[in-house]
């Protein structure tokens, strides 16, 4: 395969899952923010801005209205949901002879359909619809697509992101836990509360839930799991096994990240569970630059020198 037709099978993944996990982070948060009305609006939306890797500018006061238009609507600001959705149909459009007529096609209706802007009343609809149409380009590829390398790139990029985005959500509540969103919330917010009482069939606690979260084999947006997934497709893309063991620097990083988890304690990880999430997304994000740099190097920019007389 093309290394420019994995990277943007890969992307396509990283983005609808990005596009997703955004809005069910920002509508957690501004749920919050209506409940609660001790918060401070301003330090809550600079934290959260701050979580997803976009600079608050200037020193006027944050509103929720300026975090849907940055971190909803904006296309402009790569940590947004239109960014992430049109990048994904350029990716898609970059991929046409691999990609099927139905993804493009959802992938380029919802691109055309974003909002520019979205009403305050109207903010928990524009998240549910952007849930929607990523659960959708998701169900396309998953039922219409041979679990062959470009399955396994798009599948890549979705577990990469996913384990990610998961970290982002548990950060979210680690910036205000006296009055941060319940674990009820984040679990409904990973669609994983009904799952979470099937399995422990009692009310959420902070280390059940977290537990649930993080170490969950069976629940597929918790970070082992995303983690495990991410392992079985770079295992499956390149399923040569060296006699000295893994010999892949991204395998390398995701499996040392998912020996901490099995092995640490679930008291381990509560205690310090910022700074563990912060360590997640700092090796979530090398093993993506070790992907980059083994399957889509950069090829060199051609430089014009002149006729030599």
């Amino acid at each position: 395969m093309l290394s420019r037709i994995a990277e943007s099978l890969f992307w396509i993944g990283r983005y609808i899952e990005r596009s997703d996990g955004t809005a069910r982070i920002l509508d957690v948060h501004l749920q919050l923010l209506l409940e609660d009305p001790w918060i401070d609006e301003d330090t809550a939306c600079r934290s959260l801005l701050g979580v997803m890797g976009s600079v608050p500018d200037g020193v006027t006061p944050l509103t929720a209205g300026d975090l849907i238009d940055r971190l909803g609507v904006d296309r402009t600001d790569s940590a947004s949901i239109a960014h992430c959705v049109g990048a994904a149909r350029e990716n898609a459009r970059r991929a046409r002879e691999i990609v099927s007529t139905e993804l493009w096609e959802a992938l380029n209706e919802t691109n055309a359909r974003m909002p520019r802007r979205v009403a305050s009343d109207k903010t928990h609809e524009f998240f549910r619809w952007v849930r929607n149409r990523a659960a959708l380009a998701i169900g396309i590829a998953e039922s219409g697509s041979s679990r062959d390398e470009a399955w396994q790139f798009l599948a890549l990029g979705r577990a990469i992101e996913r384990a990610d985005m998961t970290a982002r959500l548990l950060a979210t509540r680690e910036l205000t836990e006296a009055s941060g969103p319940s674990w009820t919330t984040i679990l409904r917010s990973c669609g994983g509360y009904e799952s979470y009482l099937r399995s422990y069939r009692g009310l959420p606690s902070t280390e059940s839930a977290a537990e649930f979260l993080v170490l969950d084999r069976l629940f597929p947006r918790s970070i082992i799991a995303s983690v495990i997934r991410a392992e079985e497709a770079l295992r499956e893309i390149d399923p040569r096994a060296g006699r000295v063991g893994v010999t892949d620097q991204a395998q390398r990083l995701l499996g040392g990240i998912r020996s901490e988890l099995e092995y640490r304690p679930i008291t381990e990880l509560i205690d310090g569970l910022a700074d563990y999430m912060e360590h997640v997304q700092v090796v979530v994000s090398a093993s993506s630059d070790a992907i980059r740099r083994r399957y889509f190097p950069a090829s060199a920019v051609p430089v014009w020198i002149g006729e030599v007389s």
